[in-house]
């Protein structure tokens, strides 16, 4: 059997890759694929998957397996892989368009770059993805360069962790409206940044893009 790595290195030989051309194949972020090549981590599932299609290999043999190196692509509409014996299990993906950056911490100005993908499993139900920068909501474990998904919606529950739009620019915080007094406060999940707090005609220039339902860290 051999490593993860040195069957990533194989493939991406095979097709004259370099590491900025699977992360842009891929939607995988080249300093992950630099630490899968160096044999720092191995892939998880999805990411394994992500690479595989992308390389135009089998996941059984990327994983280091004695499995034939070709990707089935004819399939008859029942006929899935048996992978079980390698523990591996077939899943099925979605790609979500990444708009660009989101602030945690102080907003930063929205980038609508809908060039980008993630692909990821069918199970995140979401309408975009922004990549996180800073670190004011490290709290609820959303770190620096995480992937957040947001399902687009313009209203959500107090405490809930939403992208708002201010202006042109977007943070991504926890909200809450006191609608009596009218005032909204953005607050962070780091006590080393003080609530964002907006009233009367600032209202104006706010939007909730939508509300986080879930994140992807490239730390495994």
């Amino acid at each position: 059997m051999k490593s993860f790595s040195s069957r990533l290195k194989e493939a991406m030989d095979a097709k004259g890759y370099k590491q900025t051309d699977l992360a842009r194949a891929s939607g995988i972020d080249k300093s992950l694929i630099s630490n899968y090549l160096s044999g720092n981590y191995k892939a998880r599932q999805d990411n394994l998957y992500i690479l595989a299609k992308a390389l135009d290999v089998s996941e059984a043999w990327l994983m280091g397996y004695d499995a034939p190196a070709e990707r089935q692509h004819m399939r008859q509409p029942n006929d899935i892989d048996d992978l079980s014996q390698y523990g591996i299990m077939p899943i099925t993906t979605q790609r979500i368009p990444l708009l660009g950056d989101i602030a945690c911490g102080e907003p930063i100005y929205a980038n609508e770059d809908r060039a980008s993908y993630v692909e990821v499993g069918t199970e995140i139900k979401a309408d975009f993805c922004l990549r996180a920068k800073g670190d004011s909501m490290v709290n609820a474990r959303i770190l620096d360069g995480d992937i957040v998904f947001i399902r687009q919606q313009e209203i959500v529950a107090d405490g809930e962790i939403a992208a708002v739009l201010i202006e042109d620019e977007a943070t991504l915080k926890r909200v809450y409206y006191d609608r009596e007094n009218g005032i909204l406060q953005l607050v962070a999940e780091n006590p080393a940044f003080k609530p964002l707090v907006y009233t009367g005609e600032q209202l104006n220039h706010i939007r909730i893009l939508g509300k986080a339902i879930a994140f992807q860290s490239d730390v495994i």
